[in-house]
């Protein structure tokens, strides 16, 4: 196991084959997928979680598995990514995210998580900027957007290019951005 990071009540790391479920159960409960098009079969996030574990190993960059530190329990995960969202972002934007099973809402971790993540990103990727999106009713992420310190961009919202138009209460995201003087202003 690699631990990317930790904080007081967490552990940021690669992804074992024990978490097979747990990223299962993310990404296919309807209420944790609310704001996506598709849930994803047990296939589909052996796939996407190989995908993901590949990318870490190599680049450093991923969605990392997010596990209580007393325990070692994945609940969740937090991390950094570079989408591939041209025009609407440059190539090599760094996006942070997170995703958390439902009987871990509300405690404040995929703030705690975020905060570490945005740390690495900066003094790791050295990017000018990490930015963070979601569908435009999605409250609970912009939330933990604005508890992390980013601001909203409105001019640079965009109709996510991979939403079907059989979803289109899906397609609008809004994008938060925070830049590295503002991180380093933030963090003193």
């Amino acid at each position: 196991m690699t631990v990317i990071l930790t904080t007081d009540r967490l552990i940021l790391r690669n992804w074992t084959e024990e978490d097979r479920s747990l990223f299962h159960e993310i990404n296919s409960d309807p209420d944790v997928m609310e704001f996506f098009a598709f849930r994803r079969d047990r296939a589909e996030a052996d796939s996407m979680l190989d995908t993901i574990r590949d990318s870490i190993a190599t680049t450093g960059l991923g969605f990392y598995a997010m596990a209580l530190k007393e325990t070692d329990e994945p609940i969740g995960f937090c991390g950094l990514w570079k989408p591939k969202l041209e025009p609407f972002l440059p190539a090599g934007t760094i996006e942070v995210g997170w995703r958390l099973v439902r009987r871990h809402w509300g405690k404040g971790y995929a703030t705690e998580a975020g905060t570490a993540a945005l740390r690495h990103g900066f003094t790791q990727f050295d990017p000018s900027e990490i930015v963070s999106f979601a569908v435009t009713d999605n409250h609970r992420s912009t939330a933990v957007m604005h508890r992390l310190g980013l601001h909203h961009e409105p001019d640079r919202d965009f109709d996510h290019p991979s939403i079907p138009d059989t979803h289109p209460h899906l397609k609008r995201h809004v994008l938060y951005t925070i830049t590295r003087q503002q991180w380093e202003r933030r963090i003193g």
